[in-house]
């Protein structure tokens, strides 16, 4: 009898220990904010682009590709135009414009250092910070003489894969461009 009496009273002591600690800790306050607190941000799906790549006065390929680009949701509610073709439209800047990239002299893409020019130039025109990551889904490169065949008859070949990325998962509040 008296194990059973000693055993409820340490069973009442476990319990009242236990629930006096968790409150405890419920009611903790909060670490202070030191100001260190990440820009919440956003993903905005960029468009498919096809960009024709020119050398000596003619087309000889084109660029396949998508990008999608992480911004910070404050930044971009001062823009007021939809972002998914300014972004389009830098992209063509970009590629098309300043040839920062020739892939038909060139035979490996650094990616990291394409993906920093691109976040650099559209930080330039959008203001400082909209971009905060350039995500690349897909990029391929389609050279001319890959979308004939002999006869002059068009004849779509599979295009070479530069970057073949992982479609991003997007986070609530997701802007498509739709």
């Amino acid at each position: 009898m008296i194990k059973i009496v000693l055993a409820g009273v340490w069973a009442c002591i476990a319990t009242l220990v236990a629930v006096y600690f968790s409150v405890q800790m419920a009611t903790a306050p909060a670490p202070a904010d030191d100001g260190s607190k990440k820009p919440e941000l956003e993903l905005v799906r960029g468009e498919a682009v096809t960009i024709p790549v020119f050398a000596d006065g003619s087309v000889k390929g084109y660029f396949l590709g998508r990008f999608s680009f992480m911004v910070q949701k404050e930044k971009t509610e001062a823009i007021k135009l939809p972002l998914p073709p300014l972004m389009t439209d830098e992209l063509y800047r970009l590629l098309v414009d300043s040839k920062i990239v020739d892939l038909t002299k060139a035979t490996k893409l650094d990616v990291e250092g394409f993906r920093n020019t691109i976040k650099a130039d559209l930080n330039k025109h959008l203001g400082d910070g909209v971009i905060a990551e350039v995500l690349v889904e897909q990029l391929d490169y389609l050279g001319k003489e890959e979308t004939q065949d002999g006869g002059g008859k068009p004849k779509l070949k599979p295009a070479v894969k530069i970057v073949e990325g992982q479609t991003p998962a997007a986070p609530t509040g997701e802007k498509t461009g739709h």
